[in-house]
């Protein structure tokens, strides 16, 4: 019996039937019903009875290429697409000991769990790494690029990358700038466990494999458009935010409709505005990031000691309020911060529109100050570009005032 076998279990009053998953404990075992939940039965639990009604036929073997990595072929007349896994909701599992959601599958697990991934491509997997999105760290950053970057180096058609919804728009944004791919980067995972009917993992997971097939070369994020399971919208990677706690449709582009979206029903794959052409890119790899760089919200009442945190560092983003603002007694210390080697850039806490420091005598002190305004980049986006211009720029303040990978709009007009 092995995790992806279709079971019975009779119990004394109980039957259960379902795929066999992957256990968090060696002491039960957990089986997903035809419903969508989720039982752990004890191993030890008398009177159990356990028939194996389907075994599971995916050919995996070791793909020999770098830690974790794993192949899964279904039909060679099919794409090939990298399934690299970071954990998170999409990738977890409930712990029966403790009755809480961790994550502890990896990319096959995924696909057992997930058996409408079957037939759409072929898959090869990559565990970068098994932790919640709140542990991502610009290390994770660094190695999952890596592994991306291999998988389209070793012929993937598209690459899904299985990510914790909370940071996902940090991630999404790092390879954004990291990567200039020649095929689709999709980001998805799920914002209520495999356990819950109400579940987004299967969905999200299909239209991300159907959005890393079709003929463009963006990095996109793919979750659920509604509340329903009727379409998964296709955010680009600088220009998404999650934007509710629990609701699987919690993800928005800020300043425009999504770019794409995937049918759910069909399969099918559409675009608004123009995408990057599927095999223009160079594959080109700029992993590094400066380590120093902070993020600071300006809220009233806060003194210039806020900015202490930022003292000598490389980089700094503030979240102004409205056009760009800051207290007035801030400008004298963002002053003394860019004179001693800090690139200092301004963001705004608003939702839509843009920074502009020349309307008010505030703005245009910062402005004096040195202050780079990042026109309608959002603040989370700013600070993983800052971060990565740094390091990989001649000139961080100027990359910072232009796009580089579609996180500054034109204009803060919102397409239709």
């Amino acid at each position: 019996m092995n995790p992806g076998d279709r079971v019975r279990v009779d119990r004394t009053d109980t039957t259960h039937e379902g795929v066999l998953l992957p256990s968090t404990t060696a002491e039960e075992f957990v089986v997903k019903l035809d419903g969508g939940y989720n039982v752990g039965i004890d191993r030890d639990e008398a009177d159990v009875e356990i028939e194996v009604l389907e075994t599971d036929t995916y050919d995996i073997a070791a793909a020999g290429e770098g830690e974790g990595a794993s192949e899964i072929t279904f039909d060679e007349d099919l794409p090939t697409v990298a399934l690299v896994s970071t954990g998170g909701t999409i990738a977890s599992t409930v712990d029966y000991r403790t009755g809480a959601v961790t994550a502890q599958f990896d990319a096959e697990d995924v696909l057992r769990a997930v058996p409408e991934l079957a037939g759409r491509a072929n898959y090869r997997g990559r565990v970068v790494a098994n932790i919640l999105s709140e542990n991502m760290t610009p290390d994770v950053w660094r190695d999952l690029a890596a592994a991306v970057h291999e998988a389209i180096e070793r012929g993937a058609d598209g690459v899904v990358v299985m990510h914790g919804t909370d940071t996902m728009q940090y991630t999404a944004a790092a390879l954004s700038f990291v990567l200039d791919p020649p095929v689709p980067i999709v980001f998805t995972g799920s914002q209520r466990s495999a356990d819950r009917p109400s579940s987004d993992n299967v969905m999200n997971a299909v239209c991300a494999v159907e959005a890393a097939t079709a003929d463009h070369a963006e990095t996109l994020v793919c979750m659920h458009e509604s509340g329903s399971d009727d379409a998964c919208a296709l955010h680009r990677g600088t220009r998404v935010r999650k934007n509710h706690t629990s609701r699987r449709d919690a993800f928005e582009t800020v300043g425009a409709k999504p770019l794409g979206r995937v049918e759910w029903e069909t399969g099918d794959v559409s675009f608004r505005r123009p995408t990057a052409d599927r095999g223009a890119g160079s594959n080109a790899f700029a992993p590094a990031f400066a380590s120093d760089v902070e993020l600071v919200k300006f809220v009233p009442g806060t003194g210039p000691a806020a900015l202490d945190v930022a003292e000598g560092a490389d980089g700094l983003v503030l979240e102004g309020t409205g056009l760009g603002h800051v207290n007035t007694e801030w400008t004298d210390r963002i002053a003394a911060l860019v004179d001693g080697g800090t690139t200092v850039v301004m963001t705004s806490q608003c939702l839509e529109g843009r920074v502009c420091d020349r309307v008010y005598d505030t703005g245009r002190d910062l402005l004096e100050a040195g202050v780079v305004e990042a026109g309608d980049t959002l603040p989370a986006t700013a600070y993983v570009k800052l971060m990565w211009a740094l390091e990989n720029t001649e000139d961080a303040a100027d990359t910072m005032r232009r796009s580089v990978a579609g996180e500054l709009q034109a204009r803060s007009v919102p397409w239709t």
